[in-house]
């Protein structure tokens, strides 16, 4: 007789221009893959604002260090070395230069949402993650968005109008409201199914630790 795989569901709570959460969705990725067909996993992303307040051409990461966390220019780069680092064995490409700058990604969170509806979220998150680490694009541009929306197998024309008319702008408020009052205050953090939370880039074996903990659980 054979046995149904396990359900977990994997929220993702996250920002676009967030380095760790690629990094660690990757280490997600494998320790889900490693599984086989013990689990059925479902994952869906959920909205995370790291820069808000920022204009629409963006702010130098240099700038948005020392104003955020009192970073001086050395230990900015150091940073983004280590990112650079980490991202390279998961197949990450982080192009950083002096150049680089952080940007508003309330657009994008809403065709995420969007994304989700037509069951292409983290084809989108995927494409969102490359065109700003590797491609250094504008992600609060349209244009950039909606190349991104192509690359994900989404429908560029719709995309546009979910843009054009903010359709999902009030749904993405309230999620980030209400991960706000789960007192999610940093990125990422991975819920499963609901209950346990992850916080912060793991590395493919501590997820896996953690996805073996909760089917031991869920099975008792």
């Amino acid at each position: 007789m054979s046995i149904e795989p396990a359900k977990l569901t994997i929220d993702i709570v996250s920002d676009v221009v967030c380095p760790w959460c690629v990094i660690g969705y990757r280490g997600l990725e494998q320790a889900v893959a490693a599984l086989g067909d013990r689990a059925d996993v479902a994952v869906a992303w959920h909205p995370f604002e790291l820069a808000p307040d920022t204009p629409p051409e963006g702010q130098s990461l240099a700038d948005y260090g020392r104003e955020r966390y009192g970073a001086t220019p050395e230990t900015s780069n150091a940073a983004r070395q280590r990112i650079v680092g980490a991202g390279a064995p998961l197949g990450i490409d982080f192009r950083y230069s002096a150049e680089s700058r952080i940007y508003n990604t309330f657009k994008a969170h809403q065709l995420l949402h969007w994304a989700g509806e037509q069951g292409r979220q983290t084809a989108l998150k995927l494409a969102l993650f490359h065109a700003y680490f590797t491609g250094q694009a504008n992600v609060s541009d349209d244009a950039v968005l909606l190349d991104a929306v192509e690359a994900a197998g989404l429908d560029r024309a719709e995309a546009a109008a979910v843009l054009a008319d903010e359709r999902h702008a009030g749904a993405v408020r309230a999620e980030e409201n209400y991960w706000r009052e789960q007192n999610i205050t940093g990125v990422p953090a991975f819920i499963i199914n609901g209950k346990y939370m992850i916080p912060g880039a793991q590395d493919a074996e501590t997820f896996g630790r953690v996805l073996d903990k909760v089917l031991e659980k869920e099975a008792a």
